[in-house]
């Protein structure tokens, strides 16, 4: 963790807010991550600074929900997904009525999320709703799956309440089974031209299925891991174990981004019990 250190001592006097709500709940799950291995304290003090920026976001416009930047000019899926996960995990990590503050919040905006329309007769997230607050019939990313989906296993551990894995799982299934090519893989719209963001989001989906498996396990979970994981060792990687684009054709660029997104389901595969060879 010693790199988590050396960010928070660079950046924590000109803070980690930006104009982009999606932005700073990122980084505020980072920072979960880094109290939860670490224990120190700061770094959780610093995600519930973000929560509080965040949560400024939110307003009455089409019922309620954050909006994506401080411009306020749309309402979307992946503000509002990372809020709900992080208000979660900061109310399983503090006590008293600050925990039963992030609760409220994590309870507050699932519920507008859910009956906003933005999860379509697919039970698939579009990316967001239009001005009119109707969904967008936006591009459904891969990663607005896999970021409410671990937000629900979030709500249901703190909650105990089966409604939020019951929508985690129609959520995934669903994914799983409409956002892949014919050979079962993982496949993002813009593909083979995402942006450096898209590169990521696949890993961030199957990333998810393992948090809701230690919850509501499936062998699902294990075979779509375990197919993806193989394209990528098999079919995606070169000489160097480095990582392309699409996961069942052959490397394109080799960047961070699509590296992360591959070990993200490499990872979880093993995670979730997958022997891979190799």
């Amino acid at each position: 963790m010693e790199h988590a250190a050396t960010t928070y001592d660079a950046k924590i006097d000109t803070s980690f807010q930006n104009d982009f709500y999606d932005d700073e709940g990122w980084w505020a799950l980072t920072w979960v991550q880094a109290y939860d291995i670490t224990h120190e304290h700061r770094y959780l003090v610093l995600a519930e600074s973000l929560f509080t920026d965040i949560a400024s976001g939110w307003d009455r416009t089409c019922g309620g929900g954050i909006w994506w930047s401080k411009s306020r000019d749309y309402k979307n899926a992946i503000p509002n997904e990372l809020f709900i996960s992080l208000a979660a995990k900061l109310a399983l990590r503090t006590q008293g009525a600050a925990s039963a503050n992030y609760r409220t919040w994590a309870e507050l905006d699932w519920n507008w999320f859910h009956s906003s329309g933005m999860i379509n007769d697919r039970n698939l997230v579009n990316d967001g709703l239009s001005s009119n607050c109707r969904n967008n019939a936006g591009t459904i990313w891969s990663y607005n799956q896999g970021v409410i989906v671990d937000g629900l296993t979030d709500l249901y551990k703190l909650t105990g309440q089966h409604d939020y894995i019951d929508s985690a799982t129609r959520i995934a299934k669903s994914a799983m089974s409409s956002l892949t090519d014919k050979s079962g893989i993982l496949h993002e719209p813009c593909e083979p031209m995402c942006n450096v963001d898209q590169t990521q989001f696949k890993g961030i989906f199957v990333r998810s299925l393992v948090s809701l498996n230690q919850i509501a396990p499936s062998s699902d979970y294990l075979q779509f891991a375990t197919r993806n994981a193989n394209a990528i060792w098999y079919a995606n990687s070169n000489l160097h174990h480095q990582f392309g684009l699409r996961w069942n054709g052959s490397v394109d660029t080799v960047d961070a981004s699509r590296q992360g997104s591959a070990l993200d389901c490499l990872n979880s595969a093993m995670r979730l019990g997958s022997k891979l060879d190799g």
